[in-house]
């Protein structure tokens, strides 16, 4: 195909009015329609770019990567860095990865032995009032316990009301501008009221590190020096917390809240997932990361729930170089999304891509070994570096649920589900809560 000049030659499509809480079924179909590369134009932006597919994905996640800025996608286009501060999520280049070293062994799959006692606890103390309730939004409980998790296991800070502020003040500045009012103040206004507030929680945390040195994530970068032998500021650090805490627990909110939608809705499937369950672990047991490891029907369940509500529709970046795909010519400045909903629908990869169907992670069928198909953690040299903490918790946290407690799905719910930028069920996911009847 000859190769073509201009932003306007890229096929454009049309976003339908349920863009927002339906990506992935419609911009598959682009896919088939026009190839994986296609542009649109919104009310909020002139031209972005998508990037649809396993070998879009790859391309600007691993063999083009450097092509791309995160600071440009997630920094700027999504204002990350006006609200969180420049952390790891956000940097590019020799910058990221100096960074990432400094964090990479605290989120080895052999460091999850240190986090897996507290993430039982927590799961246990949090849901211990489940039963008196009778009913609870799986959505608002899960972010609970998965920002308490991320709060005690890397930062150090203690479950209590101080970690509930925390938890507070970051879902707001995730709503900032999604509310009809925030006090009736402008956006600017509290957004520095939050920051303010946020610092002021986080600046002595910091000094006392600095006093007293700890293990977990927080001291690691207290204690670390750059190329040049040098620590990082207060302000690197606040601004690494913030990513670590917004990170460590929206993804993990997200997926375990639609896995219990979706284990609700297919009770043969989670059926077979229980006796996995009982074969593995006693009743009254606390998983252990062995156990964890050979929990593979909820993998696969976990992998579909993934595939079908990636807590992120679209990676963003931003163009740093020229760059030619799919037969077309794309110049720096532009910005481009990676479609991680999209490539997760294309049929010819996974079947009936609309059905719930965890077995196609199964042996011999394992769709998802399809390089780059597979996209909900990102992938390449810069894959979630919270994808072990992320997905051991998941399945600890679900182990419980599943072994200890019924959960029913209230009726006459309208769930829906919307990306701000992060999946979320919009008016939440309510359950009735029983407990589980004894063998």
């Amino acid at each position: 195909m000859q190769q073509l000049s201009t932003l306007e030659d890229i096929p454009c499509v049309t976003l339908p009015e349920d863009y927002q809480s339906n990506p992935g079924p419609f911009l598959a179909r682009m896919y088939q329609e026009h190839g994986p590369i296609f542009r649109a134009r919104t009310d909020w932006w002139q031209d972005i770019v998508y990037l649809v597919g396993p070998e879009a994905n790859r391309f600007v996640l691993a063999s083009n990567r450097l092509k791309f800025s995160h600071r440009q996608g997630w920094g700027q286009f999504f204002g990350v860095i006006e609200t969180y501060g420049d952390g790891l999520l956000t940097m590019d280049g020799p910058e990221h990865d100096q960074h990432r070293r400094m964090m990479n062994p605290a989120f080895t799959i052999s460091y999850m032995d240190r986090y897996l006692p507290l993430m039982n606890r927590i799961i246990r103390e949090r849901t211990a009032t489940w039963l008196d309730r009778g009913e609870v939004d799986v959505f608002e409980e899960a972010r609970k316990i998965t920002f308490d998790v991320a709060a005690e296991a890397l930062v150090g800070l203690q479950t209590g009301p101080e970690v509930d502020r925390f938890r507070e003040i970051f879902f707001s500045l995730i709503m900032l501008g999604q509310n009809a009012d925030d006090d009736g103040k402008d956006y600017g206004t509290r957004l520095a009221e939050l920051q303010g507030e946020l610092y002021d929680l986080l600046l002595p945390k910091i000094r006392r590190r600095r006093q007293q040195p700890t293990d977990d994530v927080l001291g690691m970068l207290v204690r670390a020096r750059d190329d040049h032998g040098n620590a990082l500021s207060d302000e690197q650090l606040i601004a690494h917390t913030n990513i670590l805490l917004v990170a460590g627990h929206e993804t993990s909110t997200s997926l375990s809240a639609w896995l219990l939608y979706l284990l609700s809705q297919h009770p043969s499937y989670a059926q077979r997932v229980l006796e996995e369950q009982d074969a593995l672990l006693a009743r009254a047991a606390e998983p252990s990361l062995e156990a964890i490891k050979r929990m593979k029907l909820l993998e696969h369940a976990l992998s579909e729930a993934e595939r079908l509500y990636p807590p992120v529709s679209n990676g963003p970046r931003g163009v740093l170089e020229d760059f030619e795909f799919g037969g077309y010519h794309v110049p720096a400045g532009t910005h481009v999304f990676y479609s991680i909903s999209g490539a997760h629908r294309i049929p010819t990869i996974f079947a009936d891509p609309a059905r719930f169907d965890p077995d196609r992670f199964a042996p011999p069928r394992e769709e998802h070994k399809t390089p780059y198909a597979l996209v909900g953690f990102g992938g390449g040299p810069r894959i979630c570096i919270g994808i072990n903490f992320a997905q051991v918790e998941i399945k600890a946290l679900i182990s419980h649920l599943l072994r200890n407690y019924q959960l029913e799905l209230v009726p006459d719910q309208q769930i829906v589900q919307m990306y701000m930028p992060t999946s979320m069920p919009l008016n939440g996911i309510r359950m009735r809560v029983s407990k589980r009847a004894a063998l």
